[in-house]
């Protein structure tokens, strides 16, 4: 019996594995279809970002419950999953808690640890489900997440989250009666600081009904952990991964420093002094200004739109969404995302990428959207991960101006003083020194 339970441990856990490799390989396929930007400088400064914003939550902390709540969830899930490391190997050797005997008086400790951290992960997830559900904060009830995929995403891993810490805690308690029982295979531990205040609801039970009982959760749990694992890259929780990588790549210039294009910069200077173009320069040679879909963007604007937790601080802090305006930066991290995501899976099917009539400016996030934005970057200093919606939108409205002429007229006055003038204003470049007089 405890054969077959090893290889069809073996058989699901080599199908999750697969699964969740090809998915993962697909969004880092989709990522790089982005345009190449180095962001390798500076690597002492970007492990320290990545210890402070994604190991140490530091932005959450703006708002201490909150983040004091997440900080439980987040330590749950990294911790707790290292039990994972056990139950893997005992499904794999047909051992029971094979860790026991090896760590001996510590093993309970950590188990106790654990059960803490699950308890307190439980409670959280509860927290979250009201805040949501009942006292529907508006972050996470109005724009974009008003019903729909996003708010039950948000749902279905706070509920799968509750249900792997409960049966985490009654498969400890099960085991603890057992063990009390004298029942083979359940090697004599400590009691377990949580799950011992469950044994008594067990106590009636038969030996068989126990094992079925304990049985039962740890197959429940590692089903549960290999489907989640699968459901994450298709749900905003991928950044539980990809906030690492997103937060050790995040730019280091100032925030307020927009990035200019060496073509502009040089037609500018050709302009003023001509006698610097280059001569063999190709007069047929068509330059592209900022973007106008996905593969326009850098595969780090890419990855920001897979890292966005959705979690609206940075609608919430932007001025304009704020006067009601229609911009969302989230709204425009979420049809990155789906932009993103449909050109994958025209790549799966077809094997490469062909124009679908489709682009990310216009068809997914309007001229009104793009205008709205007053550069302010409290979007991106609120971000707790850091994603910068401001760069995408600079890029979008680069292409809107550049390549469209699609500009407010008052807009077009200026650039066409700046074109004539060389000054924003409408006079002669001679009379540019009359303001001394």
């Amino acid at each position: 019996m405890h054969i077959l339970q090893q290889i069809l441990f073996v058989i699901l856990s080599g199908i999750a594995i697969f699964l969740f490799i090809k998915k993962i390989k697909e969004i880092r396929r989709n990522i790089l279809l982005g345009r190449d930007e180095d962001l390798s400088d500076n690597p002492s400064k970007r492990w320290r970002n990545l210890a402070l914003n994604a190991f140490g939550q530091k932005k959450m902390f703006k708002n201490p419950m909150v983040a004091i709540l997440h900080f439980f969830v987040y330590a749950g899930f990294i911790i707790i999953n290292i039990e994972i490391l056990e139950i893997i190997l005992d499904g794999i050797t047909g051992q029971h808690r094979m860790f026991a005997p090896i760590l001996g008086d510590l093993y309970p400790f950590l188990i106790g640890i654990f059960e803490i951290l699950a308890s307190a992960v439980l409670i959280a997830c509860v927290i979250f489900l009201i805040r949501r559900n009942i006292v529907k904060v508006k972050r996470l009830s109005t724009g974009e997440l008003q019903g729909g995929w996003p708010k039950s995403d948000a749902n279905y891993i706070l509920l799968f989250e509750i249900v792997l810490m409960t049966l985490f805690l009654k498969m400890n308690a099960a085991d603890l009666a057992l063990q009390q029982m004298g029942s083979s295979h359940y090697i004599q531990t400590d009691s377990f600081w949580i799950s011992q205040y469950l044994m008594p609801f067990f106590q009636n039970f038969s030996e068989g009904t126990l094992i079925g009982l304990e049985r039962f959760c740890w197959w429940a749990h590692i089903i549960g952990i290999f489907v989640f694992m699968n459901y994450l890259p298709y749900s905003k929780h991928l950044h539980v991964i990809l906030a690492f990588p997103n937060a050790f790549y995040a730019r280091l210039e100032p925030k307020g420093k927009m990035q200019n294009m060496k073509e502009i910069q040089n037609e500018v200077l050709y302009m003023m002094q001509p006698e610097l173009a280059p001569a063999n320069a190709d007069a047929n040679s068509v330059m592209k200004f900022g973007a106008r879909d996905v593969h326009d963007l850098s595969w780090k604007n890419l990855m920001d739109a897979y890292s966005c937790t959705e979690c609206g601080r940075c609608s919430s802090a932007c001025p304009a969404n704020q006067t009601g305006k229609k911009l969302s930066p989230r709204k425009i991290m979420m049809d990155t995302r789906d932009r993103l995501e449909e050109i994958g899976k025209q790549i799966n099917t077809n094997k490469e990428w062909k124009e679908d009539g489709k682009t990310l400016l216009h068809d997914y996030i309007t001229v009104e959207e793009l205008r709205a934005c007053t550069t302010c970057n409290a979007c991106v200093e609120e971000c707790p991960v850091s994603i910068s919606p401001l760069d995408i939108i600079i890029q979008l409205r680069r292409n809107l101006v550049m390549e469209e002429s699609n500009s407010p007229q008052e807009w077009n006055a200026m650039f066409g003083n700046i074109e004539n003038n060389m000054a924003p204003w409408k006079f002669s470049p001679d009379d540019r020194d009359g303001w001394v007089a």
